[in-house]
């Protein structure tokens, strides 16, 4: 498999995981000693820049800067360029979310996650992912626009109906055959598309659905232009996905910041 096949086939969102296992954390239904290995999984994670540390410290010690926050006062944030819902305002962790186009957000910190990649001295390469803390005014929260898990489900079957026969022409195995792996790989159950215990079935669904779709069409952008022979047949295919992208940016978001039961 090629490295952008391979890299199309890990979480995209890394945000997704974090922000719902502190969450999950924070409400008292998961234990602190699970949550840094749940949301790293076979990833090596670092914190850098967290309160009252003076260097990069490894993930389960830099979650206790988030170990007073309410669990309603974790959110995740995927912002875009035209939509920065979510973000606290102009600033350094607002600048890196929009990056980035993820985040976390809470009432007085904001995370980033930054990928390192590095090369051992067998040439073997590797991956860091680092989670760059901002302060935030407090409060940073703001009333944002947000679709509750119900309407996000509802958006997310409507652009995907109307987005349905594009995707059908991408026919990604056809004509990049080494990204076939790929596709099977996403679509196997690997416990990326799991939310933690606190969640209602909708909101599991919901991310479920939202996490695989999100997957592919990453797959899709790294494999451009597609199945399209002509610039115009592009242009028709990126307009065909890009709502469904900002769908599946606020599906994700919908079920992540679901209240917890």
């Amino acid at each position: 498999m090629s490295p952008a096949a391979h890299a199309a086939t890990l979480t995209v969102r890394r945000s997704t995981r974090f922000v719902a296992w502190v969450r999950a954390w924070r409400a008292g239904l998961v234990p602190y000693d699970d949550v840094a290995e749940e949301i790293a999984a076979d990833e090596e994670h670092l914190v850098a820049d967290a309160p009252g540390a003076w260097t990069d410290v490894p993930l389960a010690e830099g979650l206790t800067a988030l170990s007073k926050w309410h669990p309603d006062e974790i959110r995740l944030v995927l912002p875009a360029p035209g939509d920065p819902r979510g973000l606290p305002g102009p600033g350094p962790f607002t600048g890196a979310a929009l990056v980035a186009g993820e985040g976390v957000v809470t009432p007085g910190l904001g995370l980033v996650p930054e990928v390192r990649t590095h090369t051992s001295g067998s040439g073997v390469t590797f991956e860091t992912v680092l989670w760059r803390c901002y302060a935030l005014p407090e409060p940073a929260l703001r009333p944002v626009d947000e679709l509750t898990a119900a309407e996000a489900e509802a958006e997310l079957s409507q652009t995907l109906v109307e987005a349905t026969s594009t995707l059908a022409k991408l026919d990604i195995a056809q004509w990049r055959p080494e990204l076939a792996g790929a596709l099977a790989a996403i679509r196997k159950p690997d416990g990326c598309t799991d939310l933690p215990p606190g969640y209602d079935p909708r909101a599991r669904r919901l991310y479920a659905r939202a996490s695989i779709l999100d997957r592919v069409l990453a797959l899709a952008e790294h494999a451009a232009p597609g199945g399209a022979v002509n610039g115009y047949e592009a242009q028709q295919r990126d307009a065909a996905l890009r709502p469904l992208v900002a769908s599946c940016r606020r599906a994700l978001v919908a079920a992540c910041n679901s209240p917890m039961i």
